[in-house]
């Protein structure tokens, strides 16, 4: 064998990893790099005097050397039944190490534990996920190894096909261009702890930065004063104190003080949460804490994690705080193992028995491992911990800090397990505002590794993991003077400095509001090639030189384009082809064939800056894309700029001679919607889990809900809602097709799978205003189709109050398909509405409406009844109009017996109609005027009279000239006259038969019809208890000026009668007829009321 010397900096590399606590990271590419791997390995073995270091294999597929047949032959060679040489360097290096083989789908059993190496080996399996995962489980002063095969060139990264890439691509979208990667490959040359090797430990040039790397001394760990000065103040406070004691920050101690001091109180208490990055004792800080739970007395503490792999470091420190509590193994303690082959003898329970003073012993099952969909026994749990929860899914971890007297959460939020950041913007601030629950305790100081690790800050800045907060914006724009930009993808992941800081700043806007994310997020929008970026900006000056503020950011998703084959085998064989979410979705749920052929655009994300929430800036981004891809917005820019391909610098460069730099010339970053073409679509879309903020958002924008998903979402438990907008006004028939399909299914399942939904919610799906639906007329057929005769009885009975409302309990579904499903004359108000949908589509009780509403069952049952009353109105007038259209009876007449038909003429006809007929009447007035003689209107007197009147009169504003005509009234004996002439002309009337059975002959001093009519419409708006005067004293000045007067007057006349049928009496009135059907008054009494004169005005008797 022939000997090589290595290049001397990577074991310097090593050792100061070793000395300063901090990491190393190697990148060896070639076919035999793994051979290579026993090398390093041996280098830190020999840097450190701990016991050998666990080795953590991380692969795709099933690696011999690894697995089990690896370990079989581990054992052979140790047993010494097989013979190794000297050569064979690796598998001596398997016999003496332990080493964990990992698939990369089993990642989530390494949360929570440690080990001192890691190798990541397939490289085109690794998402960001994996790599968070699987890097943060090293220590300090271990190594993290890459493997990647033979290549020419390290830009051949660029291209390489990730499995990943796979889910990314559309039928329509095919084409990857892999920037992850290359920003990947960037990174690297900026890592100060990093060196890209060949299979050779051949150091490459692109590890310019640590071309010269010098040994340093050893550097103790500091040592914590106000650490130290806790553990003192506690040492006589068991268990606080030892338990304290175990702890390696001051962050620690205290989170853990904090733990303790509250399962002392044995009271049942809100949650408590505990957060921190990767590596900072989280699980640690809990194991010490059940400890103390043990020592407190606690009797059934229950532990979950998403597989009791994550435990270990858990149950590791559990057992160190028992003995720091003096418990001693088999005596005071038992420990269970999982028999389970897939747990690999994980500790599942410990078993507790210790004599008391009163020298009973006493069985604890502390703690016990219990799936994370286990509800059963929280109920009877004293206490409650789930570490790992962001990687459980959120109902099962809201199960376990509601329903157990308390409980303590543990994880990370950055992102990149299971949940994301769901844990943290939901969960958190809802068990802070309905429990009361405390603030998170945050751990920030690592323990894993010391402070100051240049691989955990090189792996943040890759995976923008600890995004800066959005600083506060200084003021508000108007959402008018701000424009969308489209982002150039290939100028935001070049790694330039500029276009960091943006594509941090829009991570930030994501992680702040939106709870979906995780580092995959990152590179799926970087390779995707199907999604494209936008970004609202407020207005900058045009000579500033600083980033704009981004306000919105959107992300959308090209989808559609699927051909005729693909849509054949997805409806016959059931097969579906990745991406193409709303497509498929469409087509499956309707059976449309046609649909997938069109061009649309699914909004994958829209996140508003958290400074400009609900402020409108949201609402105007959608206007301006929609605008966009509508055709609204042209573009100015005919000309497509191609950006220059700067990622090879010469062909005759090979792996180590070239150099990766970032380019020189980026492209654009932000462009004008005018400067691009936008593509052509029909209809943009969305599919988010179903809230009634989001909802009412989108709605507001005219997005139409066409599916709702039966199954929540495991990790949220939120229901997928797709809802579409049509691009063109006049193409949208489809649209509403898929609405009132939509609308009658989503109705069917309210009592079944979407039973759990608000009221509220439910009715939010039903009520559209921006597309139009083609509902049935509400007819008598489809009255008797739903309802019997009896049916009917029975509505009719409880709307008359006769009957209790459970006796039409069973007709509440077929009446809530009237108000929603038939296009009728009922107006509901929105309880009414809501109320309907609760009882009749998801079959809920008063009582479960009322919890729900928050309103009284007795105000629910009143706001039911008036809704019957006018469902019961509106079938009552479609029979009536249908009988009476069988009488024969035209509309008029339906109109006067109380129907209410729609008009045939609308307001704005009837509004023209009437216009023209005044106009008429005007000219027909005017020509009329023309040909009078108008000479007896003019004015009378000469100039002389004039001047007298203008010089002599003492009124500045009224003159006064004699015409020397006579007028009507200036002698009584005129009005004489006139009467008697109006008596002459009148003959004889015969005697007349009263309603009420009295007759009276018709006098000269008789009231006329006119005036009794007056009294009438008088009479109407008398209200009945207004005290009556009395009838012999004259009525007042005051009293004429009411009608209490004049009525209370008529009512005690006695001579002279005229009965008048149609005034209702008040009972209180004395004298004259009051049975309540008619009043006997006379002239005179009018005369002293002052009527005579005043009723000839309102005649219509």
């Amino acid at each position: 064998m022939v000997k090589k010397k290595i290049d001397n900096r990577i074991r310097v590399m090593i050792e100061n990893g070793v000395k300063l606590g901090h990491r190393t990271m190697f990148l060896l590419v070639g076919d035999k790099s793994r051979d290579q791997v026993p090398i390093l390995y041996d280098m830190l073995v020999k840097s450190t005097v701990k016991a050998r270091p666990t080795v953590l294999w991380c692969y795709k597929n099933k690696d011999e050397a690894i697995s089990n047949h690896g370990r079989k032959r581990a054992k052979k060679i140790a047993a010494g039944k097989l013979e190794v040489s000297e050569e064979s360097l690796f598998d001596s290096f398997r016999v003496a190490t332990t080493i964990h083989g990992r698939y990369y789908s089993e990642s989530h059993a390494m949360l929570g534990q440690t080990y001192g190496v890691c190798v990541l080996q397939d490289f085109e399996a690794l998402t960001p996920n994996l790599m968070a995962r699987t890097i943060e489980t090293v220590e300090g002063g271990g190594l993290i190894i890459f493997l990647l095969k033979t290549m020419d060139s390290l830009r051949q990264l660029h291209s390489l096909t990730m499995d990943v890439h796979s889910r990314f691509k559309t039928e329509a979208y095919d084409t990857v261009v892999n920037r992850f990667n290359e920003r990947f490959l960037l990174s690297l040359a900026d890592n100060p702890r990093c060196l890209v090797l060949d299979d050779a430990l051949t150091v490459l040039p692109i590890s310019s930065k640590t071309a010269q790397i010098e040994p340093i001394h050893a550097v103790p760990e500091p040592v914590n004063s106000k650490l130290t000065e806790l553990i003192q103040s506690l040492s006589d406070s068991p268990p606080a104190g030892p338990l304290v004691a175990l702890c390696r920050t001051y962050e620690q101690a205290t989170a853990l003080a904090a733990l303790i001091n509250t399962l002392a109180d044995k009271q049942s208490r809100p949650p408590h949460c505990l957060t921190a990055a990767r590596g900072r004792g989280k699980s640690a800080c809990l194991g010490l804490a059940v400890a103390a739970a043990v020592a407190l007395g606690y009797v059934n503490i229950y532990v979950t994690s998403p597989h009791p792999e994550n435990l270990i470091t858990l149950f590791e420190f559990v057992l160190k705080g028992l003995d720091a509590c003096l418990y001693q193994e088999h005596i005071d303690y038992n420990i269970v193992r999982s028999t389970n082959p897939d747990f690999k003898k994980a500790i599942v329970r410990i078993n507790i028995a210790r004599n008391s003073r009163q020298t009973v012993q006493l069985k604890y099952s502390l703690p016990q491992y219990i799936t994370p969909d286990d509800h059963s026994l929280l109920s009877a749990a004293d206490l409650v911990l789930v570490d790992e929860a962001a990687a459980i899914p959120l109902k099962h971890v809201a199960a376990a800090a509601q329903k157990a007297p308390l409980a303590l959460l543990s994880s990370t939020v950055s992102g990149y397990e299971g949940t994301g950041r769901a844990l943290s913007l939901k969960l958190f601030a809802s068990l802070q505002t309905k429990h009361n629950a405390p603030p998170p305790i945050k751990l920030e100081e690592p323990i894993r590794y010391r402070a100051g690790d240049p691989i955990e800050a090189w792996l943040n800045a890759l995976l923008c993991l600890e995004a800066p907060t959005p600083a506060p914006g200084a003021g508000a724009p108007p959402p008018s003077a701000c424009d969308l930009f489209r982002v150039n993808r290939d100028a935001l992941f070049c790694y330039h400095k500029a276009a960091e800081a943006f594509l941090h700043r829009l991570v930030a806007i994501y992680v702040a509001s939106h709870y979906k994310n995780s580092p995959n997020d990152l590179q799926l929008l970087a390779d995707a090639p199907a999604h494209r970026l936008f970004v609202l900006l407020a207005p900058t000056p045009p000579n500033s030189t600083s980033l704009p503020e981004v306000l919105v950011v959107i992300q959308l998703c090209l989808e559609g384009q699927i051909s005729d084959k693909s849509v054949r085998d997805s409806l016959g064989r059931g097969r579906k082809a990745a991406g193409d979410l709303i497509p498929w979705t469409i087509c499956e749920q309707f059976g449309d064939k046609d649909f997938p052929k069109l061009s649309g655009a699914r909004i994958v994300r829209i996140a508003t800056h958290p400074s400009y929430q609900r402020m409108g800036y949201g609402k105007r981004a959608l206007q301006q894309l929609s605008n966009y891809y509508s055709g609204d917005i042209p573009c100015l820019d005919e000309s497509q700029d191609s950006s220059d391909d700067e990622r090879r610098n010469g062909k005759s460069e090979d792996l180590h001679t070239e150099v990766i730099v970032p380019r020189s010339r980026p492209p654009t970053l932000l462009k004008r919607l005018s400067e691009m073409r936008p593509e052509s679509l029909n209809y943009l879309g969305t599919s988010f889990g179903l809230t009634e903020d989001l909802l009412k958002f989108w709605k507001s924008q005219k997005y139409i809900p066409v599916y709702l998903s039966q199954k929540p979402n495991e990790l949220t438990g939120e229901h997928s809602c797709i809802l579409l907008h049509c691009l063109s006004t006049t193409d949208s028939e489809w649209l509403s097709a898929y609405c009132a399909d939509f609308r009658r299914r989503v109705s069917r399942l309210f009592g079944r799978a979407l039973r759990k939904l608000p009221a509220a919610l439910a009715l939010s799906l039903l009520i559209t205003n921006h597309v139009k639906l083609d509902k049935p007329e509400l007819s008598k057929s489809l009255i008797e189709r739903n309802f019997t005769g009896h049916d009917l009885q029975r509505i009719e009975a409880y709307c008359r109050q006769q009957t209790d409302y459970h006796l039409i309990t069973d007709l509440i579904a077929e009446l809530a398909n009237l108000v929603f499903h038939v296009k009728a004359n009922i107006k509901l108000d929105a309880i009414q509405q809501v109320l309907f949908v609760a009882l009749g589509f998801q079959m809920k009780d008063v009582d479960e409406i009322s919890s729900e509403l928050g309103l009284p069952p007795s105000q629910i049952l009143a706001k039911f009844y008036e809704a019957c009353k006018k469902i019961n109105a509106a079938i009552n007038a479609v029979l009536e109009e249908m009988v009476a259209k069988d009488m024969g009876l035209d509309d008029k007449a339906a109109n006067d017996a109380g129907t209410e038909a729609p008009l045939k003429e609308s307001l704005h006809d009837e509004l023209n109609r009437a216009a023209k007929e005044t106009e008429r009447k005007q000219r027909k007035e005017l020509s009329k005027l023309l040909g009078a003689d108008l000479s007896q209107y003019g004015i009378k007197g000469n100039d002389l009279d004039w001047k007298q009147a203008l010089t002599g009169s003492k009124q500045k504003h009224l003159v006064s000239v004699k015409s020397g005509e006579k007028r009507l009234g200036d002698d009584s004996r005129d009005i004489d006259d006139l009467l008697k002439e109006q008596d002459f002309g009148k003959k004889k009337k015969k005697k007349k038969h009263m309603p009420g059975g009295h007759s009276q002959k018709t006098k000269c001093d008789e009231i006329r019809y006119d005036e009794i009519t007056y009294l009438e419409v008088w009479y109407e708006y008398l209200p009945l208890h207004v005290p009556v005067p009395h009838p012999r004293r004259p009525p007042s000045v005051a009293d004429r000026s009411r009608p209490t007067c004049t009525v209370s007057a008529v009512n005690h006349l006695k001579n002279d009668f005229v009965h008048y049928s149609r005034f209702p009496v008040c009972q209180r009135a004395r004298g004259g007829r009051a049975d309540g059907y008619g009043l006997r008054t006379s002239r005179a009494q009018l005369a002293v009321a002052g009527l005579s004169l005043q009723c000839k005005y309102y005649a219509r008797f």
